[in-house]
């Protein structure tokens, strides 16, 4: 019998595409809204949009448990490969195959500044590895739940120290100048202070009702917050995007392009060294699909707080969450057909 995506992470590109049109015309036809929500930000934070993003955070986080990182020497070549790849490789591809598209073969369509911009999307997204999604294509391909909660829960700690130096030199090297103190804000809001409070909770919670209730109980109460939050997130983002989006609706299409390609040729990456050092595919899959996918929740905080709600960056981090499911779910079909080239 097939596993099945649960029906909201099934549809989640026909939602996004709702939001897209809910957003503009609330900001067409109620422009006081936006108004009236840009007035609520402190230090360029939105605060709506901060509370969402913890909201959407927040129960992704719990489910990993930090202790499982001591089961990594189990496990040492299918975490050199996810790790090398999604901090070596991804980020850097990310802005070289971007770059190319945005400033040399999109010139004649896309202004120069707007390229920077739709850029440092490209460049949030890339430097963020999946956290939360990576554990729906690891079911849907059979993979190794204790390896895909190691991989998750040591990329979570790598982000902490990573994610800040990464982010700043490649948008350096494209001409954009980041304050570190606001990276470093956007990180602390949006990694830290949801990871130190899921920590706390998830220890509070298995210490008075027991691990079985923690992922069987209380684990489900949070079901459809994080696509909740995601959602209403946009409806916001998209009653500023408006105008954008209805003048110029082919830089959608144009931003998707090396979004894609950047997802197919990670996956193949690490999906290929895995298969050449022999690792089983229930290791394979997962440490491919982790680089493949990204945490795009931190990525739209990110470039909401450095580039604001009507930027190209944040409007490029958006079409990354339009573009991943469809597009990851072709990689598990790939993953899934592939699946008796690998040694059991």
């Amino acid at each position: 019998m097939s596993k099945q995506m649960s029906f909201f992470d099934r549809f989640l590109s026909l939602w996004v595409a709702i939001c897209i049109i809910v957003g503009i015309i609330i900001g067409k036809l109620f422009p006081i809204v936006p108004e009236i929500l840009g007035k609520f930000e402190y230090a360029n934070v939105s605060i709506p949009i901060a509370v969402l993003i913890w909201i959407m955070i927040f129960p992704m986080m719990l489910k990993i448990d930090f202790g499982s990182i001591v089961n990594a020497i189990k496990m040492p070549k299918g975490l050199t490969v996810t790790l090398t790849v999604n901090w070596l490789i991804k980020p850097f591809t990310m802005f070289a195959i971007s770059g190319l598209f945005f400033h040399v073969i999109f010139k004649s369509f896309i202004p120069a500044d707007m390229a920077k911009e739709y850029l440092a999307g490209a460049v949030l997204l890339g430097a963020a590895p999946c956290t939360a999604m990576v554990f729906v294509w690891s079911y849907l391909t059979n993979g190794n739940p204790a390896y895909t909660l190691v991989q998750v829960a040591i990329n979570d700690l790598v982000i902490l120290v990573a994610f800040i130096p990464i982010v700043s030199f490649l948008l350096g090297v494209s001409g954009i100048e980041i304050p570190w103190n606001t990276l470093l804000l956007s990180v602390v809001l949006f990694v830290v202070i949801p990871l130190v409070s899921a920590v706390i909770t998830r220890k509070m919670v298995i210490k008075q009702k027991g691990i079985d209730y923690f992922n069987n109980v209380f684990l489900k109460k949070f079901t459809s917050t994080t696509i909740t939050g995601l959602l209403l997130t946009l409806i916001i983002i998209f009653s500023f995007q408006g105008d954008v989006i209805l003048n110029k609706p082919f830089n959608i299409f144009l931003i998707a392009i090396p979004l894609i390609i950047q997802t197919f040729f990670i996956f193949f990456i690490a999906y290929g060294w895995a298969y050449k050092w022999k690792l089983p595919h229930n290791i394979a899959a997962p440490a491919a699909m982790i680089g493949a996918s990204n945490f795009f929740e931190l990525s739209v905080a990110v470039a909401i707080v450095l580039f604001g709600l009507n930027s190209g960056a944040t409007l490029a981090t958006v079409v990354g969450v339009l573009v991943e499911v469809p597009v990851m779910l072709t990689l598990v079909k790939i993953a899934n057909k592939t699946r008796n080239k690998f040694e059991s």
